[in-house]
């Protein structure tokens, strides 16, 4: 059984991805591991700490990823590891996925430049910060969640559509379809 990582960072946005991995962790019985620059505990934006199970340079050197989930936060500069996960797992075909400012950091590494994505960071967000735009705006999707290939994105606002794309791509309702529609009118019905 591979692992999928979360790369966590301060500020992350917690609420985005706590859903899909309750169900990737206890129905698709997928191990879940976090991964931060250091072993550092990070604040998340909900206030909440979290303590890195491994740093992303260990991560690179692990044979059993089977994806990376990033989760949105501020905009923020990346290390050089971390670009070199994400296009280690690119080109290895395995899960990349990030929701709401998240795809920034796909975005540096350079998997979106030949791909459809969407992000909840828009133009006018990066021109107010002063920072350098990351993304390949001409493919960029005005969607809720994009998925091309192994890539998949998503606004921050839909994180639950998220979830649901993570679910399908990682097939964790196999056979369990009865299970997943509940799940999908138990959050409709809230």
């Amino acid at each position: 059984m591979g692992k999928i990582i979360c790369f966590i960072s301060e500020e992350f946005a917690d609420f985005e991805i706590t859903l899909a991995f309750h169900k990737i962790r206890n129905i698709g019985k997928k191990e879940i591991v976090s991964a931060g620059y250091s072993y550092d505990a990070v604040m998340s934006e909900s206030g909440l700490h979290y303590q890195p199970d491994l740093t992303v340079s260990e991560v690179i050197g692990l044979d059993d990823v089977e994806g990376l989930i990033i989760p949105g936060g501020p905009i923020r500069n990346q290390r050089e590891e971390l670009s070199e996960l994400i296009r280690k797992l690119d080109r290895e075909k395995k899960l990349l996925a990030a929701i709401c400012n998240g795809p920034q950091y796909l975005a540096r590494a350079g998997v979106l430049n030949q791909r459809k994505f969407t992000t909840s960071c828009s133009v006018e967000r990066i021109e107010k910060l002063g920072v350098d735009d990351p993304f390949p705006r001409e493919n960029v999707l005005d969607l809720r969640v994009v998925r091309d290939g192994h890539v998949i994105t998503a606004n921050g606002r839909a994180f639950i559509d998220f979830s649901f794309a993570l679910f399908d791509y990682l097939d964790i309702y196999q056979g369990k379809q009865e299970e997943r529609d509940q799940l999908f009118i138990d959050i409709m019905n809230r």
